[in-house]
């Protein structure tokens, strides 16, 4: 199921800012904790603020996404293993990110914060795989 270009587009540079943002912030806050410069204490700040407000612009472009793409590509069949793949890591995010930013919890944190940072990464990796499995199939 292709989608508009005006829309792919769109898609692509969200999750690009979300990959950058949240590169950039664990760069960030790797690098907070080694060197004591406070510029490194505000750009993770900062790349975090950011990180979350892009994440605010995925979560509507995968809500539209659901009805004309994933449904119709699911009702004809297609790409489906990669697409339940990409809106599994999808689920993972938006419920680690909850995790991460409503749960005071010491404990749970640090584990939430792997499995955000693996299933991001991991995204990343699937997002053009998922393209282009999706237009080797079209062909």
């Amino acid at each position: 199921m292709r989608l508009k270009r005006s829309f792919r587009y769109s898609m692509y540079a969200t999750f690009g800012a979300l990959l950058l943002t949240g590169a950039g912030w664990l760069v960030a806050d790797w690098q907070k904790n080694v060197a004591a410069d406070e510029i490194w204490q505000q750009a993770a700040a900062n790349l975090l603020m950011v990180h979350g407000g892009v994440a605010m612009l995925a979560l509507l472009t995968l809500g539209a996404l659901i009805p004309v793409h994933l449904l119709r590509a699911w009702r004809s069949r297609k790409n489906r293993i990669s697409g339940s793949i990409m809106a599994a890591f999808n689920a993972v995010l938006i419920v680690t990110a909850f995790g991460l930013y409503y749960l005071g919890s010491e404990e749970v944190r640090p584990w939430m914060s792997w499995i955000h940072l693996t299933a991001g990464f991991a995204l990343s990796v699937m997002f053009p795989l998922h393209i282009w499995l999706g237009r080797r199939e079209l062909r």
